[in-house]
């Protein structure tokens, strides 16, 4: 079933935490919902749970409203399985009555054979006896995937479910997460503040800032066509430059640049922009009047070269390694982006 969100608002006392957001997740797929501390994700995780009471607007599930103000079923009432960062396991109970503890009490009595099948999916085969403070941290967040997975609810909420293994580890089992979870067509729900986790894991991405999704689709949706900066700057490694256009060239302290180097038609004159500059974009001449090199990183087949104009504001350049090798900090170079490399945005009133 998929999960609607409706016009969701909500706020702790007089702080707002969202602000009318409204999206779907689909049946079946992998939503995420992206953004920095604080700007409303795990508020909206929360709602849909039932570990808070919504106070405006409506969840529904396929279509049947699941809460609404006046209509706020506890966690236990409504179909939708838990993930939290920690795994939240039993201490005093085995993987395998962890994971029973989650089924109805009509399966419980005969669930020896569920049991072991969910071990074996999420790769535990054989470890049922065990108990959590014996497993590693990412064998833990298997067992408690499987403990949410196992009565098979309608929808299934995680919260930073990776967040506390380490990056090696982190990225294999989101894979195999995804991998199960798309097996199982489990409509899922998955709060992360990493652009890479999210990139790796979803079917679509909601990106949220101050309590609003600036943006919604899929990965490669926000990757190619961003609607604002911060979403370039996040999917696309961009830096946000802000220029003016002016006399048919764009504007700012990193140089004058020319028209054709943003996509799309040229703005009005005098319209202030923030611009999105990929780094693999720029070319490097060397202008005594420039940008002195403040370092050169070698990165394998390329350099990550970082520029610094007078003012201190600073623009990042990556280079093929074998020009890398001749650029040396304190030099000056002019920075040129590629044509129909860089987007612009208006830069709007706050």
């Amino acid at each position: 079933m998929s999960l609607e969100f409706s016009h969701i608002a909500h706020a702790y006392g007089a702080t707002p935490a969202l602000n009318d957001v409204s999206f779907t997740a689909p049946l079946g797929e992998i939503t995420c919902l992206l953004g920095a501390s604080g700007c409303g994700k795990s508020t909206l995780l929360g709602l849909a749970a039932g570990l808070l009471s919504i106070q405006s607007g409506r969840i529904a599930l396929g279509g049947e409203t699941l809460a609404e103000p006046g209509l706020n079923p506890p966690p236990e009432k409504r179909p939708v399985g838990l993930v939290f960062q920690d795994g939240a396991l039993f201490p005093h109970m085995s993987i395998a009555k962890n994971i029973a503890f989650g089924l109805p009490k009509a399966r419980r009595m005969d669930d020896a054979g569920e049991i072991e099948t969910w071990l074996a999916r999420v790769g535990l085969g054989g470890l049922g006896d065990r108990y959590p403070h014996e497993l590693s941290g990412g064998q833990q967040q298997r067992a408690a995937l499987a403990r949410a997975m196992a009565p098979e609810p309608a929808i299934l909420l995680m919260d930073e479910p990776f967040a506390s293994v380490d990056i090696v580890l982190r990225r294999a089992l989101r894979r195999e997460c995804r991998i199960l979870l798309r097996e199982r067509q489990t409509t899922t729900v998955l709060v992360t503040h990493d652009p890479d986790e999210a990139l790796d894991i979803a079917d679509r991405i909601a990106v949220m800032e101050a309590g609003r999704i600036v943006q919604f689709g899929t990965p490669q949706e926000l990757y190619n066509a961003p609607l604002a900066p911060s979403v370039g700057a996040i999917f696309g490694g961009a830096q946000i430059v802000r220029a003016t256009f002016k006399d048919g060239a764009y504007e700012s302290v990193f140089g004058r640049w020319a028209a054709d180097c943003v996509l799309g038609d040229p703005p009005e004159e005098n319209t202030a922009l923030d611009i999105l500059v990929q780094a693999r974009a720029l070319r490097l001449d060397r202008d005594r009047e420039g940008l002195a090199v403040r370092d050169v990183h070698p990165l394998g087949a390329r350099a990550r070269v970082l520029l610094r104009h007078p003012s201190g504001a600073e623009l990042t350049a990556e280079v093929p390694q074998s020009a890398g090798d001749h650029i040396r900090p304190g030099a000056l170079y002019r920075v040129k982006p590629d044509p129909a490399s860089v987007r612009a945005f208006a830069v709007r009133d706050v």
